[in-house]
């Protein structure tokens, strides 16, 4: 059985080559934009971390934390910080759900049209943005539910259970929490690669999508579960060249923006304000660098894992392919008989123009009878 997975990897590449190969400086910049909310496709949603103080409470465990001791204006601080992140994050997620289509859109089209697509598709994009929502819940409240047993230890409760029980219970909850991330990771995964592109072929949501693309699914696991494991590879891979790539950028610009903060430095024993000024543009244009760089360092890496993606999706399901031109392409680039096209068309010609030198060269010009077939298999063939 031959697995798609490996057949598609170096389709991928010559697709991949050939769409960067036509975009322009600006549509470079737009993709760069694009994927910057975009991400990978194995992207994870965001770990929920709690630390609690280390100091002895008396009972061998960490002291209680006393809500007392913070005042109203500090408790109106903390929730204004919380609730601002809260708004950023569910924006970052609306843009990069509403820009997965736009991105795909392109890779298709094999043009960037971001508002074009963007006024298409922000409908899917939206019900997009709800469906990794729920996803995101779900892990929020798996995250919780497992730190809130060493919160309910660490506040000082008076629950009478024993830390071995909640240790006990801790350990039979962290198989399941395991089996759920990966599970989560899959379907967030598989929706990003597979679900998006069906939607936009089959002009469907991402239940309908979820549905057609589960319904390839049992017949070809071997073939989704090789993607997985290539895929998970693949994009271990690029996350490390973009690193690279971003490092060397870093260390590029760390000269001249270090100087540039070193004067600030050396301003800042004279007039205060003006240094500050110039550390903090220093940091800002070093920070804006960087993102820029590793933004555009991801455009060529996430082009070829979605149209690697969708090239194994085609495979699969033909009637779902979201890249049917580019397929045809590149595959009729590499067959043997890629020139086949060529030679039936010169054959042809051989049989049915040839013969005009042998009508040139004799004296009996060509009945009426001939000329009425050559004339209908001049409109049937459609010849110059």
């Amino acid at each position: 059985m031959v697995l798609h997975a490996i057949e598609d990897l170096g389709d991928a590449y010559q697709v991949t080559r050939s769409f960067l190969r036509s975009l322009g400086r600006s549509d470079w910049l737009k993709l760069a934009l694009v994927v910057l909310f975009v991400g990978g496709p194995g992207a994870n949603f965001s770990s929920f971390q709690f630390s609690a103080p280390t100091d002895s409470g008396g009972r061998g465990g960490p002291a209680p934390v006393d809500p007392g001791q913070l005042t109203v204006p500090e408790l109106w601080i903390i929730a204004a910080i919380v609730l601002a992140i809260l708004v950023l994050a569910l924006a970052f997620l609306l843009l990069g759900s509403i820009l997965e289509f736009v991105f795909i859109e392109s890779l298709r089209e094999e043009a960037v049209a971001v508002r074009q697509y963007w006024t298409e598709h922000w409908r899917a994009g939206l019900s997009l943005f709800w469906f990794r929502l729920v996803l995101g819940f779900l892990v929020f409240g798996a995250v919780v539910t497992f730190a809130g047993l060493f919160f309910l230890w660490a506040v000082g409760t008076e629950v009478a259970v024993p830390l071995a029980a909640f240790a006990a219970f801790a350990l039979l909850l962290i198989p399941l929490f395991v089996i759920l991330a990966v599970v989560v990771g899959v379907v967030n995964g598989f929706t990003t690669v597979f679900v998006v592109p069906i939607m936009l072929v089959e002009e469907v949501g991402v239940l309908a999508g979820w549905r057609r693309l589960w319904g390839t699914i049992p017949a070809n696991w071997t073939q989704y579960l090789a993607y997985a494991v290539a895929g998970a590879l693949l994009s271990m891979v690029g996350a490390v060249l973009v690193t690279v790539v971003t490092g060397v950028a870093a260390l590029v610009l760390l000269v001249p923006l270090g100087l540039l903060f070193g004067g600030g430095l050396v301003l800042f024993s004279a007039v205060e304000s003006l240094g500050i000024v110039v550390m903090g543009l220093a940091a800002l244009l070093f920070v804006v660098g960087i993102i820029a760089v590793a933004a555009v360092a991801q455009v060529p890496v996430q082009t070829y894992l979605r149209y690697y993606a969708m090239l194994v999706l085609g495979d699969i399901a033909p009637e779902l392919d979201p890249v049917p031109a580019q397929r045809d392409r590149v595959r009729d680039d590499h067959s043997p008989g890629g020139d086949a096209g060529d030679g039936d068309a010169d054959e042809t010609s051989d049989d049915g123009w040839n013969g005009g030198d042998d009508v040139s060269e004799s004296d009996t010009p060509p009945s009426s009878a001939d000329t009425d077939d050559r004339e209908e298999t001049d409109d049937g063939d459609q010849r110059p």
